[in-house]
């Protein structure tokens, strides 16, 4: 199908996303652990969607899809929050990012988010 990045500084949780998306498709997965490389690998590789853990070092979740979002207005972007970061989220909806999932989550929402997402 196409390109999903998932963009998450803890490895366990770029799997979990990771292994519940090509359990259902053939999607090609990109990944990266900080919104830094999150900036460098889409100018380069240019996903379909991009899966951003707001909480991360060097660079964080909002700025990297602020900069990912103004490079390219129709990026593609689900935001992966904790409760309590409602404040960062609604910073990010406001950006424009596509939808957002909330941790901890499903299998189930985290496909139908990525389908969803597509579908826009």
């Amino acid at each position: 199908m196409g390109t999903i990045m998932i963009v998450d500084d803890a490895r366990l949780m770029r799997n979990i996303i990771k292994n519940s998306i090509q359990e259902d498709s053939d999607h090609r997965i990109l990944e990266a652990e900080n919104g830094h490389q999150a900036v460098e690998l889409y100018k380069k590789e240019k996903p379909d969607i991009v899966t951003m853990d707001i909480t991360m070092e060097e660079k964080n979740g909002v700025e990297a899809a602020k900069e990912i979002l103004e490079y390219d207005s129709n990026a593609k972007i689900i935001m992966v929050t904790s409760l309590g970061q409602e404040k960062l989220l609604q910073e990010c909806i406001e950006a424009g990012v596509s939808d957002y999932i909330v941790k901890p989550f499903t299998k189930e929402r985290i496909i139908s988010s990525v389908e969803n997402t597509v579908n826009q």
